[in-house]
């Protein structure tokens, strides 16, 4: 798995879990979903991504996205 499709999925399993808390605990958990959303965005215009970063330290092959 390379580093681009490692990002995207952590970002697609951190959406629906906040989705599932927001339905079985509170709402204030789309906030959550919210941030990550914010996060893809500001990362497809500047590139900074910090789980880009933390998925290159242990040891992920990047791919082209993330370089």
């Amino acid at each position: 798995m390379t580093l681009d499709r490692a990002v995207m999925a952590f970002a697609g399993i951190m959406v629906l879990l906040s989705l599932v808390l927001a339905q079985l605990h509170s709402g204030y958990w789309l906030w959550f979903t919210a941030f990550v959303g914010a996060n893809l965005l500001q990362a497809a215009f500047t590139g900074f991504c910090p789980a880009a970063i933390l998925f290159k330290k242990l040891g992920i092959r990047t791919g082209t996205a993330f370089s």
